[in-house]
């Protein structure tokens, strides 16, 4: 027999030396038949006057001849052998951690569980799994990963394991249960339910997976979006940066030059003034020299002297008629407005350069538009005068095809061969046949141009104005999230007039109206997109 085997039928008591309390290390036998490790047995001679067995206390006279006993230090070997291997199982055995399953037969430290049978209603660590992966009467048992509360999986009204499922229901049941209170319902096996499910769970995985990825590609499409608004806004503010400089260093020259031209006047008044005071004062030097001389012969008492002083006296000096001449302060009137004038020239080159390139940006977002014949309003009034309501009722108003509920686009108009008509984006109307105030408010976010040259933006009142010039093409630009309609005199590059800060929560379609009277029908040709 393998002396382990044999080490494994022996309990740990009969391996221990009485004295040392360990596993026998070289046992010797003394005649009364107790073993003991022989260093132990022979100290414990040496310090007592008797020579007798620790356990029994019988004494020898003579002191015995100790022997290692071969075969029960061969056992102890062995049983140390077995010990340290048993040992070093238990310690790669994990202790149970919070939120993990104990097994539920250690004593003392409980070691993590590796599986739990529902037939046993219990849990096992490594060690006490064995026998059910050994024995042939336990292999029949269901072992399954470790969970607590086992006897949740218990049917609570027949005590018996819940392994079915009742689909009528809705819950798990135990045998007796499909014979009694679910005897008509449609019951399956657990696993079958569970297959099902699981492969549900699978699906829904996947598409929940499926979600998170797009939704991950929506935030780098967001985030995307945000750096190129900030690229924008960069640009933007670097380009508007740029434009208030210059016009900045525009108003300054301006400014400069203005004070510039009031002091030269001023220095031109100051030079005048000063020739007028240097001339005076040399007639005033001149009459001085004059009167000293006078003063001086007005003196003499001698007669001869002062006649003949007097012929000699030289005649007065030239003077000019001062009583008609003044300098007078320059006029400065005009001057300011002048040099406000050249600014507003600067301002306006300038202001037509921005548009120019605002017009270029806008028309980046055209689209085809083509109009649609079966899409036909009803002639609005332009306003809630009865008046004006009745004038060109019979006009046709026409949408377009193509209807936008988001982003950015821009068409263009020729109007150059109707004198009457109106323009911009509309809502399509539930009833074609009502009638209706043209309005933002309505769902009318246009502009019109009546037959003798006047402007006007349908609104709450109505707003009117004047173009510098009779705009020939019109282009639309729409933002539909910003809330922005802007009207553009393409050839001129000028703005006529925006809507702003709007609240579309429907389909916009482009709008044109045009008055029958001078020409009668609408064609596509109209419409065009500036590319």
């Amino acid at each position: 027999m393998d002396m382990s085997a044999v080490s494994c039928l022996l309990t740990e008591d009969q391996f221990l030396c009485s004295i040392c309390l360990d596993v026998f290390t070289d046992p010797v036998a003394i005649p009364c038949g107790h073993n003991f490790c022989k260093t132990c047995i022979t100290e414990h001679w040496n310090s007592n006057v008797l020579c007798q067995c620790p356990n029994c206390k019988e004494v020898f006279n003579t002191k015995p001849e100790l022997q290692v006993n071969t075969f029960i230090s061969e056992m102890a070997a062995q049983f140390r052998q077995s010990q340290q291997k048993a040992s070093s199982s238990s310690s790669e055995q994990q202790a149970a951690k919070p939120g993990e399953v104990p097994c539920d037969v250690c004593t003392g430290t409980k070691l993590k569980a590796l599986k739990s049978c529902l037939v046993c209603l219990a849990s096992y660590c490594e060690t006490h799994l064995e026998p059910h992966l050994t024995m042939a009467g336990l292999k029949r048992h269901q072992l399954i990963d470790p969970v607590e509360n086992l006897e949740g999986r218990m049917c609570t009204k027949h005590d018996k394991l819940l392994e079915l499922f009742c689909k009528t229901d809705q819950m798990c049941v135990c045998m007796l249960c499909t014979v009694l209170d679910h005897k008509t319902h449609d019951v399956v096996p657990l696993k079958e339910e569970y297959e099902g499910k699981k492969a549900e769970l699978g699906k829904t995985e996947a598409e929940t997976q499926q979600m998170i990825q797009k939704r991950r590609l929506k935030i780098q499409e967001i985030k995307r979006s945000v750096e190129l608004s900030k690229e924008d806004a960069d640009r933007e503010i670097a380009g508007g940066v740029q434009v208030f400089s210059a016009l900045k260093e525009s108003v300054e020259r301006s400014q400069a030059e203005l004070i510039d031209t009031i002091k030269e006047k001023q220095r031109e008044t100051e030079k005048q003034a000063e020739g007028f005071i240097k001339e005076l004062e040399q007639e005033i030097s001149e009459l001085k020299k004059r009167s000293s001389e006078v003063e001086q012969l007005s003196r003499s008492e001698d007669h001869l002297h002062l006649l003949q002083r007097l012929l000699s006296l030289n005649a007065a000096p030239p003077t000019k008629d001062w009583t008609k001449v003044s300098v007078c302060p320059p006029s400065h009137e005009g001057t300011v407005r002048r040099a406000v004038n050249q600014l507003e020239e600067t301002l306006s080159k300038l202001m037509k350069k921005l548009l120019q390139a605002e017009l270029k940006r806008v028309q980046q977002y055209a689209v085809d538009v083509t109009l649609d014949p079966d899409i036909v309003h009803p002639r609005p009034a332009q306003s809630n005068d009865k008046q004006q309501a009745n004038q060109g009722s019979d006009c046709r108003c026409v949408l377009s095809k193509q209807g936008f509920t988001s982003g950015k686009f821009y068409f263009a108009v020729h109007v150059k061969k109707w004198s009457t008509w109106t323009l911009g984006v509309a809502i399509k109307l539930a009833n074609m046949k009502e009638k209706i105030t043209l309005s933002a408010t309505n769902g009318y976010w246009t502009v019109c141009h009546k037959w003798r040259g006047g402007f006007f933006a349908p609104a709450d009142p109505s707003i009117c104005f004047s173009p510098k010039s009779q705009p020939e093409k019109v282009g639309v630009f729409v933002d539909y999230e910003e809330g922005l309609v802007s009207f553009y005199d393409v050839d001129a590059a000028a703005h006529i007039y925006s809507f702003t800060g709007c609240r579309f929560t429907e389909k916009l379609y482009p709008y044109f109206s045009p008055c029958p009277n001078d020409g009668g029908k609408i064609h596509n040709t109209d419409l065009c997109v500036v590319q």
